[in-house]
């Protein structure tokens, strides 16, 4: 089968042949048909001391169970999270990261929805959205973002903004239901809102805290660092909670299992509309990161083997 590697921090992304690993204990092969690719796993390429295999989320046909594995058979359609080699045509996904794909929606769906949702679900009850509330959502045309924008509405927003690198992005957001575009060179990011889901971190930090108003709540859920000034948290009475998605898998699975039940429910009720900004090749996901990299992307990118 084919993989995708990097010898080196940086780079670059190579393609080599390699003979389809075999499932452990708890395990599913699974015969890939879509992979997402993530922010996290573009920034460790760079910045990890060392080559780490390309997780992310996959989605396709199991074709061999582990030892162990009662839930899942053959044949049947799954989406997870891999931790090990998933840029490839054969990945191993765990029992506990892998969940059904249903009839009527396709692997390319079930990257776009599944963990990008998840992780928009959760950053966005952490922040203990009310209805009548206004919702700010940074990295709003992400995989992520674009996603949190439509369940920021979904859960009652009255005014949803959108935070954004590039004013080009704004047309995709209105269509996804955003009723302000803000770029972060920005000044003022318009009137205060009362809570904020904050994919950057970093520099962005500071502006995304004045954006909110006296009481508001910022969900940091970022890998991009950070520094909040406790000044900043006294004066306006405000908030920062942090978010991680893999404590709710772990710890709470009870919730964990709800929140994929909601996704797919607004899914197909046509609430909520995952959108794709590309489909590359796998021997192409040199070209995939760099879309991400580029901040140029609208909506998910996916790998197709």
């Amino acid at each position: 089968m084919r993989r995708i590697r990097y010898a080196k921090p940086g780079g670059p992304l190579l393609a080599e042949e390699v003979p389809a690993p075999s499932p452990g204990p708890g395990e599913l092969l699974v015969r890939t048909e879509a992979i997402g690719v993530t922010l996290p796993v573009v920034r460790k390429v760079r910045e990890a001391a060392e080559p780490i295999p390309l997780g992310g989320e996959i989605a396709g046909e199991v074709t061999e169970v582990g030892e162990g594995v009662t839930a899942f058979a053959p044949g049947e359609r799954v989406t997870g999270l891999c931790f090990g080699h998933g840029y490839a045509d054969h990945a191993l996904l765990h029992t506990s990261m892998a969940t059904p794909v249903p009839p009527g929606a396709s692997a390319v769906d079930a990257v776009a929805l599944v963990r990008s949702g998840l992780v928009a679900l959760g950053a966005l009850s952490a922040a203990r959205p009310q209805p009548g509330e206004t919702a700010l959502v940074t990295a709003a045309a992400s995989g992520v973002g674009h996603l949190a924008v439509q369940l920021a509405r979904a859960h009652g927003a009255a005014r949803v903004v959108a935070a954004v690198s590039d004013a080009a992005k704004a047309p995709f957001l209105h269509d996804l239901g955003a009723d302000e575009v803000v770029t972060y060179a920005e000044e003022s990011w318009g009137e205060p809102a009362d809570y904020a889901l904050d994919a950057v971190g970093g520099e962005l930090l500071g502006p995304a805290l004045a954006a909110l108003a006296p009481g508001g709540r910022l969900v940091a859920y970022s890998s991009g660092g950070g520094t909040v000034q406790a000044y900043d948290l006294l004066v306006g009475a405000k908030t920062v909670t942090g978010f991680q998605m893999a404590r709710i898998a772990r710890e709470e699975p009870a919730r964990y299992e709800a929140w994929r039940g909601e996704l797919w429910r607004l899914f197909f009720d046509g609430t909520l509309r995952p959108r794709v900004h590309g489909q590359f090749a796998l021997t192409d996901a040199a070209a995939a990161h760099a879309a991400i990299e580029s901040r140029g992307n609208l909506g998910k990118v996916v790998l197709i083997p």
